[in-house]
């Protein structure tokens, strides 16, 4: 019998054939790759990359689709396959001992897009880059620039650790069953350096989830707790303008302008 998607897990299997040699196509992957694949579903990602690096772990939620998956992949190279939600699984124990870094590849659920979005970039120095299909306003968000509506926390945190670079969008005809959105392709390339300098990302954070929580207030207002007034113009920042439009730069010197920070 087939496999059934299942709402809870936020199935939405892929089936178009074009589709997935366009993606294959952007990972480009190569022999000796260290992929590691969220939420494999039935395979049809899985099959393509694992021919040709060889080898690939993944991550899968449904352990019904475990074995599909072990006896799909049983002549086209070596698969690791952990049962479980992969916000459980840290980078750093999923990384190669070897010391190659990983290639993170997923179809993510939308339901829980953005905390896995800052879990699989954690650890910047242990990952090459990441491919993920989201929904199209997600990666909006995660790509946009000051002065938007879509420029919000994602945007700047994501940003902060990673280059975000979407590639294409993929309507919902090419998936079972069809999702009520469209979809994009992005890719993300880890910074092997921060951008800007913070005393660390927990400052950093600080000062973007406060400036956002209430997006429509000055920052006199909506940072009062963390910074008078006249240490954010002491920061070369306008107490008066709105986070939305700061650069991440101007976050950066926030975040350095917080008591007890290092200023370089």
């Amino acid at each position: 019998m087939a496999h059934r998607p299942r709402r809870r897990f936020g199935q939405n299997f892929l089936h178009d054939p074009g589709v997935l040699r366009r993606m294959v196509a952007a990972i480009n992957p190569t022999p000796g790759d260290a992929f590691l694949e969220i939420g494999p579903g039935q395979g049809a990602l899985t099959l393509p990359l694992l021919e040709r690096a060889g080898a690939l772990t993944a991550i899968e939620l449904d352990r019904d689709l475990i074995e599909h998956l072990r006896t799909a992949a049983a002549d086209r190279g070596a698969l690791t396959l952990h049962a479980g939600d992969a916000l459980g699984y840290p980078v750093a124990e999923l990384a190669p001992a070897d010391g190659r870094r990983l290639r993170i590849v997923g179809n993510l659920p939308y339901n829980l897009s953005t905390p896995l979005l800052f879990h699989l970039t954690a650890s910047p120095l242990l990952v090459t880059d990441l491919h993920l299909l989201l929904q199209r306003e997600v990666v909006t968000r995660m790509a946009a620039g000051p002065g938007g509506r879509d420029y919000g926390r994602l945007s700047v945190m994501l940003q902060y650790r990673c280059r975000v670079i979407p590639l294409f969008d993929i309507g919902p005809g090419a998936f079972r069953p069809p999702p009520r959105v469209t979809s994009t392709f992005v890719r993300l390339v880890p910074h092997s350096e921060p951008p800007v300098v913070v005393p660390d990302e927990a400052a950093l954070g600080r000062v973007v989830a406060a400036a956002f929580a209430a997006r429509r207030k000055t920052l006199r207002n909506s940072l009062g707790a963390l910074l008078p007034a006249e240490r954010i113009a002491a920061a070369g920042i306008d107490p008066g303008t709105r986070a939305e439009r700061l650069s991440l730069e101007d976050f950066a010197a926030l975040a350095r302008a917080l008591p007890g920070a290092a200023t370089s």
